[in-house]
């Protein structure tokens, strides 16, 4: 029995659905805004790398090692980004939630608060994950800083973890948010919704 199943959040503001190839061209134009496959420390896809990105999460679902979202803002029916569960060991209820990004428009908002409340719900109460990761680039100083704001605790370092495509080496900074830690995380990202909502 696999772990994900296609499926389909959301809020009152944001719904996530799985992606699939006939996003390309809206993915293409919510990258565009603020120029994103240009920062040399994330992975935003371009018209060079978008099919790549696509077929890699449909396999990862296939072989139930992840699901890849589609991020839509409701209010104007458009994709603004991507969002999904990554590298997972469903036989120890583990997940990354990952390849995470926003239009620039949309970032420091109240986007990744839901989206991620959105996520981290499913993983810890429907799939019932004994721990979420979230990983980033040592140098994505905000992505740093937006993952320690849901609650996240820093777990370490991988040094010169992966190679990255212009040649440097990319330190992997890991962290992570446990079964027992959900519960305060949850009631932590409600009240940041409601402050930024009211």
């Amino acid at each position: 029995m696999k772990w994900f199943e296609e499926i389909i959040l959301e809020t009152k503001n944001i719904k996530l659905i799985p992606l699939n190839e006939s996003h390309k061209e809206d993915l293409l134009v919510a990258a565009s805004d603020g120029e994103l496959s240009k920062l040399w420390f994330t992975s935003v896809p371009d018209t060079s790398k978008i099919d790549s990105y696509i077929s890699k999460a449909i396999q990862d679902f296939e072989n139930d090692k992840g699901l890849a979202f589609v991020v839509i803002e409701k209010e104007n029916k458009k994709i603004i980004g991507s969002t999904r569960f990554t590298n997972a060991t469903p036989e120890h209820r583990r997940l990354e939630i990952g390849y995470t990004w926003y239009s620039k428009s949309f970032q420091k908002t109240f986007v990744n608060s839901e989206c991620k409340l959105l996520l981290l719900t499913h993983a810890f109460e429907k799939l019932k994950a004994i721990a979420v990761e979230f990983r980033t680039h040592f140098y994505n100083f905000e992505s740093r800083k937006a993952i320690e704001r849901l609650g996240a605790k820093q777990d370490g370092i991988l040094r010169n973890h992966i190679i990255m495509p212009n040649g440097t080496y990319r330190d992997t900074v890991i962290f992570s948010i446990l079964e027992g830690e959900w519960k305060t995380c949850k009631h932590a990202l409600n009240f940041k919704i409601e402050r930024i909502h009211y």
